[in-house]
């Protein structure tokens, strides 16, 4: 960008907590950025969207889980530098959904317990949000 701004980036995400206090990962399908690396559910927050909106979009779309507003409880945020923009991503927690999650863009998924998130190779601005959801579970 001209005179050295940095694009700001929001992406909004949710941490899916199950029954058991497992939360719901993905990894970055093939030919995405940053493929291979796991990740919270969510996505990139459009033109007149709310966060929230987003991940009830998101979560629909990538995991075919009907979530509503009421269901998500803001926690955190992420604040990172990449290379070519500056990310501010909110993490939301969800313990209420309606369906079972399933992958529906070609990535993975797994429930993992908060203490194994850190073996994970995650995205650099990922990785802070883990001590919190492991402080809160």
């Amino acid at each position: 960008m001209a005179g050295g701004e940095t694009r700001v980036v929001l992406v909004a995400a949710a941490a899916l907590v199950d029954i058991d206090g497992r939360v719901l990962m993905q990894r970055r399908p093939e030919g995405k950025a940053m493929a291979g690396l796991w990740e919270f559910p969510g996505g990139k927050v459009e033109a007149g969207e709310t966060p929230e909106a987003c991940l009830i979009r998101e979560l629909k779309e990538e995991l075919d889980l009907d979530v509503t507003v009421a269901c998500l409880a803001p926690l955190t945020f992420a604040s990172h530098a990449y290379e070519d923009f500056h990310l501010l991503m909110p993490l939301y927690v969800c313990r209420r959904w309606e369906g079972r999650a399933r992958p529906r863009e070609d990535q993975a998924i797994r429930w993992v317990r908060p203490l194994k998130m850190a073996g994970l190779p995650m995205p650099p601005a990922d990785v802070p949000l883990v001590a919190m959801l492991r402080d809160l579970l």
